[in-house]
């Protein structure tokens, strides 16, 4: 194994211990791991490698969520049937852009994960709460426009999809949080498609990213429970570590401008 390759099984690493040990928005770091540390030269390879890696390792945490009753199912799968066609599109468009202009928009969506992270967030909501013809166009409507940027710039979208179901169905966080992660994984396989019909995506790269990333959200499972009182700390740290990659890729990006 060279050098690279261990690269991207740490950076996978740190990705799937981020997302353990908090939550969410661990993801947002793919794209930057591969591009900065593994060394993919593409952007857009690197977005493509990493919606595959994304998605996977995303239905791999929705089952334990299923298996704790966290998930809406009918929401979830309206939701991600929206999205899925959003991402399809936001994924085409998201190729035809040019790398110098399509990383430092990626750097402000790093910089809006960063504030949402940075916000309190409530539980309350209806734990109850069904799909129905009242909450059923408003679900639909912000799955779609979500699954677009989702697939725009090739992430897991988790940190817009979370409040987009929670304004769009009245459920609680814990469930959309749950939930979530089924539209995650939707949207990152139908970006990761998209990207792959035209080959930019590399298997073997994604392959160590999520063998890594599995292995990390292993040992930040085992964490969690030690370092729950420090779960506040550990997300303002995550949140400063996103600025400073976003700020990092502007400063590439204006540089080599």
């Amino acid at each position: 194994m060279n050098l690279p390759d261990i690269l991207a099984v740490l950076s996978g690493g740190a990705v799937g211990l981020v997302l353990a040990l908090i939550g969410g928005g661990g993801s947002i770091l793919a794209t930057p791991a591969l591009l900065y540390v593994v060394g993919v030269a593409n952007p857009h390879v690197a977005i493509g490698t990493s919606a595959m890696a994304v998605s996977v390792n995303a239905f791999a945490n929705l089952i334990a969520h299923a298996r704790r009753g966290n998930v809406k199912w009918p929401c979830a799968a309206a939701f991600a049937v929206a999205g899925v066609i959003g991402a399809s599109f936001g994924a085409a468009i998201g190729k035809r852009v040019e790398g110098g202009v399509l990383l430092p928009l990626f750097a402000l969506v790093m910089i809006a994960v960063g504030v949402s992270m940075l916000r309190k967030r409530s539980d309350e909501g209806d734990p109850e709460v069904r799909l129905s013809w009242q909450n059923a166009p408003k679900i639909l409507a912000a799955g779609l426009v979500v699954g677009a940027l989702s697939g725009f710039f090739g992430i897991g979208g988790g940190f817009l999809i979370v409040p987009g179901l929670i304004a769009s169905s009245g459920m609680t966080m814990l469930h959309a949080v749950g939930s979530s992660l089924f539209s995650v994984g939707a949207f990152g396989a139908t970006t990761a498609a998209s990207y792959a019909l035209d080959g930019l995506v590399d298997w073997r790269v994604a392959g160590l990213f999520v063998a890594g990333g599995v292995a990390g959200g292993l040992i930040g499972t085992a964490l969690s429970s030690r370092l729950a009182r420090y779960k506040g700390a550990l997300t303002r740290l995550f949140a400063g570590v996103t600025f400073v990659v976003a700020a990092y890729m502007l400063w590439r990006s204006f540089g080599a401008a």
